[in-house]
């Protein structure tokens, strides 16, 4: 069936809407970063740059590091933006422009988030590198989609009933990253743990300027959860988003973050620019491996 007008909304020139990217202008392996001024920071690596293009805060680049070919797009903050970049992405590769019709064959993305956190548990060391084993929901954006082959229902039901959850906000969602992805990722030098990811900086993650919060002591109570053995690692704004559409769409996605702030102890990186450029060439580096 025809998908209509309304529903994949098409530029001009043939370029999907949001992104202003045809499907010949991505590679199969994608490289998430938040700020449109570092996707330059992770192409100044590349051997050669084939496009480039930028449509508001969506940039993106792609090229060749050391004979692979990859895109780099940058997408914004907040889990709102990664429901556009991901199914817009899905679109280009899944969905026949021509006919507006889904292919038969599907296309499987790997998609790698490059960005910054902080830790929420005191023994996570500052500009430490941290892979995301899971990717917890609470700011309810999967919730607008059919998330039951996804979930984690025991780690959510414990999650819950520990922090005493308020019922009026999103049920937490729970999501596992691409297994092959952390395989080829992970090494003696990244940590892993769960990743919680929040609708908002302030607020949501529990500081305080002056705005008093919901529940103060939630932050102390997601310290504290521990699910054999698994615990709230950090905190950040787009993980779970990626990894929940992913599952839903058969892309594959890991998300790698730089600690640049520990919140237990009240630190922050005096080298962050330094820690994100090596969690990029350690990343880059991975991926050709």
């Amino acid at each position: 069936m025809s998908i209509k007008n309304s529903e994949l909304i098409l530029n001009s020139d043939g370029s999907i809407y949001h992104l202003h990217l045809k499907p010949s202008d991505i590679s199969d392996t994608i490289i998430f970063v938040g700020d449109q001024d570092r996707v330059s920071e992770v192409t100044k690596h590349f051997d050669s740059i084939e496009f480039e293009t930028q449509s508001r805060e969506f940039k993106t680049q792609t090229g060749t590091y050391k004979g692979k070919r990859l895109s780099v797009i940058s997408t914004g903050i907040g889990s709102d933006n990664i429901d556009i970049v991901i199914n817009e992405l899905d679109a280009l590769v899944n969905i026949d422009f021509k006919t507006r019709e889904i292919k038969e064959a599907k296309t499987s993305l790997s998609i790698i988030r490059i960005g910054t956190s902080g830790a929420l548990q005191p023994d996570i060391d500052i500009d430490s590198f941290l892979l995301s084993s899971y990717g917890m929901d609470i700011n309810g954006m999967l919730h607008s989609y059919n998330i039951e082959t996804i979930k984690n229902d025991a780690i959510e039901q414990a999650f819950v009933k520990h922090t005493k959850w308020n019922s009026k906000k999103p049920y937490p969602i729970i999501v596992s990253n691409s297994d092959r992805l952390e395989d080829l990722l992970s090494s003696d030098q990244t940590l892993k743990g769960m990743t919680a990811t929040c609708g908002g900086f302030y607020g949501p993650q529990g500081r305080v300027l002056r705005l008093e919060l919901q529940d103060d002591s939630l932050n102390n109570k997601m310290d504290s959860f521990d699910f054999k053995g698994l615990k709230v690692s950090n905190f950040e704004m787009e993980t779970s988003a990626i990894y929940g559409l992913s599952k839903l769409l058969g892309h594959e996605a890991c998300s790698m973050n730089a600690i640049l702030a520990n919140r237990a102890l009240g630190t922050f990186s005096k080298n962050s620019q330094e820690t994100i450029d090596k969690l990029i060439t350690y990343t880059l580096n991975k991926l050709i491996s």
